[in-house]
C-alpha cells in the first residue's frame, strides 16, 4: 500500500511562536521525500502534523483520497520511525516487528510469518531470536525500519533515522534505505538537516526555513538552480559575488558577468557560484587571476581559499581537482561558465532570478 499527501494552507503556532505559515505541499505516491533545514525551520512539526501528534492551527491534510487533518495517529495509514528507534529491550526482534501486527489482532503464526519477511528485507531473519542490546546502531536501525513496514503504512514518515550513526555506517543506511523504499514502494518523507543525505536518498528535497517552504524539488535542481539565496547557501557552499546593473551588462568585482538577464527592477544582488564550478581551465566568465590563501585535501578534491587579485577583499573557495596540488602563495587563473551562475535580488527579497 501506499499513498500520496496533499498540504494545503497549513499553518501552525506554538502561543505566539509560528512554526510552520502557509505550507502548501503535494507527494507523489511511493516518492522518497526529504524535509531539510536547519533546527527550528518547522521541519520535525510538519511530520508531527502529517502523523498526527499535533492538529495544525489551520490547513488541510489529505493522505490519498481522505482527509486526514484531526485524524488520530493510531488511525492513519502512516507509521513513524523515530531517531532512537523505541525498539522494547525484552523482546525478540521477531517480537518487535511483529508488535504493530499484535496490536492489530493478528495470530501468533502469522504475524511472526511477516516477521521473518520484513527481517529478511532488511538482512536480519537470521538474528530475529536476539534482542536489541546484542545489536549494533545500524542493526537496531534495520529492525526499526522492518517493524514499521510491517504494518503496511501507505506512508512512513522518518524523524532523524541516521543522526545517531557515524558516518561511515550513516551513507551505507542511506543507501539501504533507499533500495528498500525502492523495492517496498511506499512513500517516505524523511526529516533531517543534512544536505548530503538528502541528496543520497531523496526523489524531492523540500528546503525550509523559519516556518515556510524555500525551495523543492529533485536534488540535482534544488543544488544547481536554488530558488532562494538561503537555500543556497543551505545546499552547500556557495561562493557569493556582488553583482550589479551596468550599461552593457551585469558588473562584478571580479569583470563583467556575461548573461542575458540581469536583476529585474533592482540594481543590484548577489551572484552565487558553487566551488566546484570555479575551475582553472578557460571558460566564457574570466574572475581573473587569484592567489591561493590555503588548502586542504579531501581525496576527491582539493578545497581552496584564494584571495581574488581584482578585489583583494573578496575570498573565494574552489575545489580543485587532486592533481592540482595548490601551493599556499602561488597564483592561479579562474574562470566559471555563466550558466553554472545563480542570481538573486538582495537578500530583503532573495527571490531568484529567471
Amino acid at each position: 500500500m501506499t499513498a500520496s499527501i496533499s498540504i494545503n494552507g497549513l499553518h501552525h503556532s506554538f502561543g505566539d511562536f509560528h512554526a510552520l505559515k502557509d505550507i502548501d505541499l503535494s507527494i507523489d505516491i511511493g516518492e522518497y521525500t526529504v524535509l531539510l533545514g536547519p533546527s527550528g525551520c518547522g521541519k520535525t512539526t510538519l511530520l508531527s502534523i502529517l502523523g498526527g501528534f499535533l492538529v495544525p492551527s489551520r490547513g488541510h491534510v489529505m493522505i490519498g483520497d481522505k482527509d486526514m487533518t484531526r485524524v488520530q495517529p493510531a488511525k492513519r495509514p502512516t507509521t513513524t520511525m523515530f531517531q532512537d528507534y523505541a525498539l522494547f529491550p525484552h523482546m525478540t526482534l521477531k517480537d518487535n516487528v511483529a508488535f504493530g501486527l499484535r496490536m492489530r489482532g493478528l495470530g501468533k503464526t502469522d504475524r511472526h510469518a511477516k516477521a521473518d519477511q520484513f527481517l529478511e528485507l532488511v538482512g536480519l531473519r537470521q538474528d530475529g531470536t536476539k534482542r536489541p542490546h546484542e545489536l549494533s546502531g545500524g542493526q537496531r536501525q534495520r529492525v526499526a525500519l522492518a517493524r514499521a513496514l510491517a504494518v503496511n503504512p501507505d506512508v512512513l514518515l522518518l524523524d532523524e533515522p541516521l543522526g545517531a550513526l557515524d558516518l561511515k555506517l550513516r551513507r551505507s543506511m542511506q543507501d539501504e534505505l533507499k533500495a528498500i523504499q525502492r523495492e517496498v514502494g511506499t512513500t517516505f518523507v524523511h526529516v533531517t538537516h543534512d544536505q548530503e543525505e538528502a541528496m543520497a536518498i531523496a526523489d524531492r528535497i523540500v528546503v525550509m526555513n523559519a516556518g515556510r517552504i524555500e525551495d523543492q524539488g529533485p536534488p540535482d535542481r534544488v543544488y544547481r538552480r536554488p530558488c532562494s539565496l538561503f537555500a543556497a547557501n543551505f545546499m552547500g557552499e556557495v561562493n557569493q559575488i556582488p553583482a550589479w546593473r551596468d550599461q552593457g551588462g551585469l558588473e562584478t568585482p571580479l569583470g563583467p558577468l556575461p548573461l542575458s538577464h540581469d536583476f529585474g527592477d533592482t540594481e543590484q544582488g548577489v551572484a552565487c557560484i558553487r566551488p566546484e564550478q570555479l575551475t582553472t581551465e578557460t571558460q566564457e566568465w574570466s574572475l581573473g587571476t587569484a592567489t591561493v590563501i590555503d588548502s586542504a585535501f579531501f581525496g576527491a578534491h582539493y578545497r581552496c581559499h584564494l584571495r581574488s587579485d581584482r578585489a583583494p577583499n573578496l575570498t573565494l573557495v574552489a575545489y580543485l581537482p587532486p592533481n592540482a596540488e595548490p601551493k599556499a602563495g602561488s597564483s592561479l587563473p579562474l574562470y566559471a561558465d555563466p550558466a553554472d551562475v545563480s542570481l538573486f535580488t538582495t537578500p530583503d527579497t532573495q527571490e531568484a532570478i529567471a
